[in-house]
């Protein structure tokens, strides 16, 4: 492999640091903030250069929501990686670790989880490629899930009910990951659902009214869905 010329490290330099600007912008002051003029001005560029780097401020937004994507996916990976070889406590671990980052990283979670912007519109409907950034973060939920399931199939209703009641409606996420089974496919829609709105709950703030901590509510929660996945079936079950 031929070594990147200066030229070419000088280029990756700079749209790292553009990026960086943008995630500033977007922490101190929301996705409204964000502007290419804005960063050029901050690093010292004139507007126009900026352009050399990226065409427009949604292409730039899209990058910086796939650079998101993969920062959260390296972080649950190593939540995994520790969490031992039993795919329930990789799966407990990951949804600590994805709420973790989430409370620590508001703004970025509201860009990637959030109500899309008019920017992010096609990068959202691009989640069905498996190269996707979005899609490699849910894969990381997803294979064990799978693995668990061939292990011993956990409960879910009826697959027969399943295909009745929701038919072709969930062939994007099963054929976007190698045709999994209609049931881990229902399971791990029914648990991202369930886990991911009591952190956009919290994140967003919208739980105060109704629990002091939040996070007690979510452990309660995930270990709920981890027995129904058979983490209660083991001695001391899933969650420690």
């Amino acid at each position: 492999m031929t070594a990147p010329t200066r030229r070419e490290r000088l280029r990756t330099a700079t749209l790292a640091e553009i990026k960086e600007g943008a995630r500033r912008l977007l922490v101190t002051g929301g996705a409204d903030a964000v502007s290419l003029r804005a960063i050029a001005r901050d690093m010292g560029m004139t507007a126009p250069a900026i352009y050399r780097y990226f065409p427009s401020l949604e292409a730039l937004v899209t990058a910086l929501a796939g650079d998101l994507y993969d920062e959260l996916r390296r972080c649950l990976e190593a939540a995994r990686d520790a969490a031992g070889g039993e795919p329930v406590d990789q799966l407990v671990a990951m949804c600590r670790a994805f709420r973790a980052w989430s409370v620590a990283h508001p703004a970025e979670f509201g860009l990637i989880f959030g109500a899309p912007t008019p920017g992010l519109a096609a990068f959202v409907d691009d989640c069905v490629d498996p190269d996707h950034p979005g899609a490699r973060f849910g894969a990381v939920f997803l294979a064990p899930m799978i693995e668990l399931w061939h292990r011993s199939p956990f409960p879910t209703p009826p697959a027969e009910l399943l295909r009745e009641r929701l038919g072709d409606r969930l062939e994007p996420l099963r054929l976007s990951h190698g045709d999994i089974p209609i049931e881990v496919t229902y399971t791990f829609l029914a648990g991202w659902t369930r886990l991911y709105g009591l952190v956009a709950a919290e994140v967003f703030q919208q739980v105060s009214w109704a629990v002091t901590e939040p996070e007690a509510l979510f452990e309660l929660e995930l270990e709920a869905f981890a027995a129904q996945l058979g983490g209660g079936d083991r001695p001391g079950g899933a969650i420690r």
